[in-house]
């Protein structure tokens, strides 16, 4: 059964460019071309089954003797990886799967990479996972009963080549081309909050958060030089009731917070500020109001969950009877209870969430969204997304229940928020990802938990490794975390090569401000990388966050060069005994690894088709500058909870003997993410011209000392390290925002 020239399905084998990734093929699976994208072609899996039901499980071929990479649902709400060799190691509710081919006597070039992308069908979602018997198995529900199929043609993406990031950027597009459901992140719009340092209340208060909280945090903020330019007003603003009384026979009384449910869309009494200008006048208005005012702040979100509440809206609720919401009891799938279980499951499966009808879930959006906008909010987080695909019994499933209530979510937030103010949140099912059309961030992994030893690395490993498949579909949130905090230089360095928001949730006095001024300049802005941020090829199929061996590299690019930020996240994560995130090793050991030009995918772009591929890097811990040669690599040593960050910046020969190469501002986490462009003028002096955005210490590789240097129109005075070539001089604090200097030096 060929299908395409490069997959098949031959005797009983699925061969992808002449590599064999499954054996024993049943005679039920069928294999479908797929659109495409230009000239390559990818296949859909599909199987049969003698019956109809709502729910199948479709062996597809064993799998065995490889090495892969997944991303699977460890709890209802987020993914986490996993790496393997065999069928068996394939957990539940796995929703991506890469997959690497090689021969042990082949070079790299010739080395296959699969990618695997399960689907929506109609009503119906596939989802993969593994048996016994080292079968790859294909999940297909749709969630209601009365939902009944006995096939699905199109269940499972297969794209393969010689490069996986380019391969997985090609499968999401060839998907979204084929099922028109959802947006590739290139088509969508980006808010803007994503280019400001942010705060949000939610570690700071929790739902105690107030009115005059708010206006303590963002003045302790700004009073550290560090002025926060985007507002998250978290969980604890909304008007809630609960009608769950103490019942001694109630097997949930723990978690039965859970079933409060939304009694209004506007603040409840803690966000009234009393004043004596306007009774009518909204509190919420007020906090608005202020913080843009007093304080700067730009944007202002708030969250809500995708249901209202946690447990919904309150029925027949006071000016909320015309939503037409009804009590509804979540019924989870076998794959997320083969998993972990979870609190809130259980609160609501006994309590009840008063669900919305889906016909009236826009009318409900747009009337909370209006009057957010009315008080001058510009977007919202939306948070306990996944509820909505335990909810679909008697709405034709859950993917249709999922897109009906995305739909009118993403018509709303259009309507009312001009600049896509919108962050999904505990939203990693498919059923939702592949609805997005508009929403162009998505929160990356599970929380930033302060107090949770086991949560820190795991979380950036997590980040990093969701965003393989998540950063294709929107930009990646690594979300927040507290600038004061044993582990806050870990988590900052690694929101700077992430290419996502920078935002903390500080309690209001307790900050780190030197730590800060490394990922925020005085305007409020920050110095985001290019892309969301992946681990390096390398990185792929290794786990380092439970081999014992391994150290995480994550690249990323700005303007005219790489980053490499490297981790040591050995130690803790998921337990699939346990049945939740636990510390494995107490004391990981110090690891080892090298960093190389090749790390940043592209990084041959960046630097010009007459690049020879020497490079200039800086270490930023170590602030050691260093000549690399074409395919030498760099050692770098960690401990648990370490890190580095190399900027890898081409080296470009500019005249006879004058090589040079911009790194940007030294004391920046991202410090090449400084440099916004890089020009050469060669007349009978070599004049270098660079646009730079911010200020404090900026430096550059050169080979030879310059004659002069210019900050704008201004002469400055420079250091030059014969050496090792680092030229050094001083960037004044500019007047305008987002300022770009234009840098001149003299050869």
């Amino acid at each position: 059964m060929t299908v395409t020239p490069n997959i098949s399905v031959n005797d009983g084998s699925l061969v992808v460019h002449g590599k064999t990734i499954l054996t024993g093929v049943p005679d039920n699976v069928v294999l479908t071309p797929g659109s495409g994208v230009g000239l390559v072609e990818g296949a859909f899996i599909g199987a049969s089954a003698s019956r109809s039901k709502s729910l199948h499980v479709f062996p597809i071929g064993v799998l065995e003797d490889v090495r892969f990479m997944c991303l699977f649902r460890f709890k209802l709400w987020w993914m986490t990886q996993r790496m393997g060799t065999c069928g068996k190691d394939i957990p539940l509710e796995t929703q991506f799967m890469l997959i690497e081919s090689k021969n042990e006597t082949e070079d790299a070039s010739s080395t296959i990479y699969t990618v695997l992308l399960p689907v929506l069908e109609g009503p119906f979602r596939a989802v993969l996972q593994g048996n016994d018997k080292n079968e790859l198995e294909v999940c297909l529900e749709s969630g209601d009963k009365a939902v009944e199929t006995d096939q699905g043609l199109n269940l499972v993406y297969v794209h393969a080549g010689t490069n996986p990031f380019e391969v997985i950027n090609q499968a999401v597009k060839a998907v979204e081309k084929h099922m028109q459901t959802f947006h590739h992140r290139e088509k969508k719009k980006l808010p803007a909050i994503l280019d400001w340092f942010g705060w949000c209340t939610w570690d700071a208060f929790y739902t105690d958060v107030t009115a005059e909280g708010v206006d303590e945090g963002l003045k302790s903020l700004s009073e550290g030089g560090v002025p926060p330019r985007f507002l998250i007003i978290d969980d604890g603003w909304q008007q809630i009731g609960n009608e769950v009384k103490e019942d001694p026979n109630c097997v949930v009384q723990e978690g039965a917070q859970f079933a409060n449910r939304l009694t209004g869309i506007k603040e409840n009494a803690k966000f009234q500020k009393n004043t004596e200008t306007d009774e009518e006048e909204s509190g919420l208005k007020h906090v608005v109001r202020d913080a843009k005012q007093q304080h700067n702040v730009k944007y202002v979100y708030v969250w809500h969950a995708l249901a209202g509440y946690w447990g919904g809206v309150q029925p027949a609720g006071p000016g909320m009877e015309h939503y037409d919401t009804a009590l509804a009891y979540p019924v989870q799938s076998p794959g997320v209870m083969g998993n972990q279980p979870d609190i809130v499951m259980d609160s609501l499966a006994v309590h009840g969430l008063g669900l919305v009808h889906p016909k009236k879930v826009f009318n409900f959006y747009n009337e909370l969204h209006a009057y957010l906008a009315s008080c001058g909010v510009d977007g919202v987080k939306v948070d306990v997304q996944n509820i909505i695909e335990t909810l679909g019994d008697g709405h034709g499933g859950r993917v249709s229940l999922t897109r009906s209530y995305h739909q009118a979510l993403e018509a709303s937030i259009s309507r009312n928020f001009p600049d896509n103010g919108c962050i999904a949140c505990m939203c990693h099912n498919t059923d939702g990802i592949y609805s997005a059309k508009q929403t162009a961030v998505v929160r990356a992994s599970d929380d930033y938990y302060p107090r949770d030893p086991a949560s820190h690395t795991i979380h950036i490993s997590s980040v990093a490794y969701n965003t393989i498949f998540l950063g294709e579909i929107m930009q990646p949130d690594w979300d927040m975390f507290h600038s004061l905090h044993p582990t806050a230089e870990y988590h900052a360095a690694a929101r700077a090569v992430g290419g996502c928001a920078i935002y903390v949730s500080d309690k209001p006095g307790q900050h780190n401000f030197d730590l800060l001024k490394k990922l925020v300049l005085p305007d409020g802005s920050v110095l985001r990388a290019q892309l969301p941020g992946r681990p390096t090829l390398d990185c792929l199929f290794v786990d380092p966050a439970r081999d014992g061996i391994s150290l995480l590299k994550i690249w990323n690019t700005n303007k005219c060069a790489g980053i490499v930020g490297v981790f040591n996240c050995q130690g803790a994560g998921w337990c699939k005994i346990e049945k939740t995130t636990r510390i494995h090793d107490a004391s990981p050991g110090t690891l080892t690894s090298s960093v190389q030009a090749t790390d940043v995918d592209g990084i041959s772009e960046i630097a010009g088709s007459e690049w020879n591929g020497e490079v200039v890097v800086y270490a930023y811990r170590s602030g050691e500058i260093l000549r690399l040669p074409n395919g030498a690599s760099l050692p770098v040593t960690l401990k648990v909870l370490e890190y580095e960050l190399f900027h890898i910046c081409p080296l470009k020969k500019i005249a006879e003997e004058i090589f040079f190469a911009p790194i940007g501002l030294l004391d920046m986490f991202n410090s090449s993410g400084a440099v916004e462009q890089f020009e050469v003028e060669v007349k009978e002096v070599t004049r270098v011209t660079l646009k730079v955005r911010g200020c404090g210490r900026f430096g550059a590789y050169s080979s030879r000392q310059p004659l002069k240097c210019l900050a704008g129109d201004a002469e400055t005075e420079f250091d030059y390290d014969v050496a090792n070539g680092l030229l050094t001089f001083s960037i004044p604090v500019p007047k305008e925002e987002m300022y770009r200097w234009s840098i001149e030096i003299h050869l």
